[in-house]
């Protein structure tokens, strides 16, 4: 899906405002766009996808993707866990459920934007944030680098990274996710 217009007359103040995404881990790229979001959001509710997978894609729990988030955002924001249900439909009428009204919706998953194109105004966070401010790293390029022990650090936040070094998180990935991630890298 190429990137879509920003919404017309997008106003600083956003309103009340969403977004979902894996956050596994929070990296510097997410961070930004949190912060935006924080920055020009009356209310902000950040969904927490996939809630319910431990997997190559979603190697954190939810409760463990809850505490590397609330390293960064204000207690105002209000978490909320959505869990995968291989059901667009079901999944587009649960989400319109948990978040209910809105004034923006961000998603940067051409899936999702999909699903709730009909549901609410929706913006890709690029339109978000400045320029000067975007950080080009994704989550695969984090559990790439964390799976070979190489350069995560400079990819996530100092909390984030001091978070993902207390003992057994970093060994728990690489021994359940670490060769997989490595083979899905290599393609």
């Amino acid at each position: 899906m190429p990137l879509p217009p920003p919404p017309p007359d997008l106003p600083w103040r956003l309103g009340r405002v969403a977004m979902i995404a894996r956050w596994k881990p929070l990296h510097l790229g997410q961070l930004a766009v949190l912060d935006a979001l924080v920055e020009r959001a009356d209310a902000l509710t950040i969904g927490i996808g996939s809630s319910n997978k431990l997997d190559l894609r979603n190697p954190f729990t939810a409760a463990e993707t809850a505490q590397m988030l609330r390293l960064h955002l204000p207690t105002s924001v209000t978490l909320v866990e959505v869990p995968d249900l291989g059901n667009g439909p079901r999944w587009t009428a649960m989400v319109r459920d948990l978040l209910g009204e809105l004034d923006l919706f961000v998603t940067a998953n051409p899936y999702v934007w999909s699903l709730l194109r009909d549901t609410w105004p929706l913006c890709h966070p690029v339109h978000l944030v400045p320029p000067d401010r975007r950080v080009p790293i994704d989550g695969t390029m984090v559990r790439v680098e964390l799976a070979r022990g190489q350069a995560w650090r400079e990819l996530v936040s100092p909390q984030v990274a001091a978070w993902l070094d207390e003992p057994g998180r970093i060994e728990r990935f690489r021994r359940d996710f670490g060769a997989a991630t490595l083979a899905a890298a290599l393609g």
